[in-house]
């Protein structure tokens, strides 16, 4: 018999008697019609919405607060970018918390979506040699350097083009996307991202029902479970109604900038246009949209 490696292939060639015996063997129904959900993209505005109204009256079956679940849309003219400035960086990690925490992800096992390294100062960008488990109450220290890594929102992500299951995605405003339940586990968007922005949960993520942002977006920060791979999506529940990501807005030395590459008055612009700006490994030709860049 051929192999197909496509789950929708799959679920045409099964049967609906086997859909059926599933169900009356203790299958729950719910669960049952999650698992056989289409892709997201493929999906009617209504049905969006069913979608996302149950997943609000999932959330809060288990956690027992109110949720409010969006599937907003890329906005027209948009396309997202990210600036960062090295030489105000002082290695403190808010942003590495303020991300954990807007973004439900696990505590235990602990995932986080930033990494920031340690370096020494007068050994310039040297990422061989960092040091990310630094001690963060002693920053900044004299002689250091601190460089923050996370998901570079490539314009040409090979994490996008592996995925035998079209799970992840880049949408219109540059976001690099998943559809956790479509995601099968593969991790070949894994070993395909030259970053190490991809992060999968080996066991059961685990968020306290006290801690847990109750504001998601259904392709950014609900829940996820064991098995899929997670990443950054410039808090794509804030940027859609035209907040700033958290690490941008709890940053205490304004390092962090990010705005609208399509708009010629927007601050980004103008730091594309005015400082000396890199890309991290500008030979791969990703072509990131987060940009590093040196103020002074």
């Amino acid at each position: 018999m051929k192999k197909e490696n496509s789950r929708r292939s799959f679920f045409k060639n099964i049967s609906l008697a086997s859909i059926s015996a599933l169900a009356l063997n203790g299958c729950d129904p719910k669960a049952l019609k999650e698992f056989l959900q289409r892709n997201f993209r493929t999906l009617s505005k209504k049905e969006k919405n069913d979608i996302v109204k149950n997943l609000e009256v999932k959330y809060k079956e288990t956690y027992g607060k109110e949720f409010h679940v969006s599937a907003e849309p890329a906005m027209e003219g948009v396309l997202f970018g990210y600036a960062l400035d090295l030489s105000r960086c002082i290695g403190c990690r808010k942003c590495v918390y303020a991300c954990v925490g807007e973004n439900n992800q696990s505590r235990e096992p602990q995932i986080h979506w930033i990494q920031v390294l340690e370096m020494e100062k007068e050994k310039g960008i040297d990422l061989a040699h960092s040091n990310v488990h630094y001690n963060p109450e002693k920053v900044p220290e004299k002689g250091k350097s601190y460089f923050p890594v996370a998901c570079q929102q490539c314009r040409n992500p090979q994490c996008t083009t592996v995925c035998p299951v079209k799970a992840t995605w880049q949408e219109p405003d540059g976001i690099v996307v998943v559809d956790y339940n479509w995601c099968i586990g593969c991790r070949y968007c894994m070993a395909a991202c030259p970053y190490g922005a991809r992060h999968f949960n080996w066991g059961q993520p685990n968020v306290p029902a006290e801690e847990i942002n109750t504001e998601m977006h259904y392709l950014g920060n609900r829940p996820r479970v064991k098995g899929v791979v997670e990443k950054c999506t410039f808090c794509i529940q804030r940027v859609r109604v035209g907040k700033y990501p958290s690490c941008v807005e709890i940053c205490p030395v304004g390092a962090r900038k990010f705005g609208n590459l399509l708009d010629s008055e927007s601050e980004i612009r103008y730091i594309l246009e005015n400082k000396r700006v890199f890309v991290l490994k500008q030979e791969l030709n990703t072509q990131p949209k987060f940009y590093y860049f040196f103020g002074i």
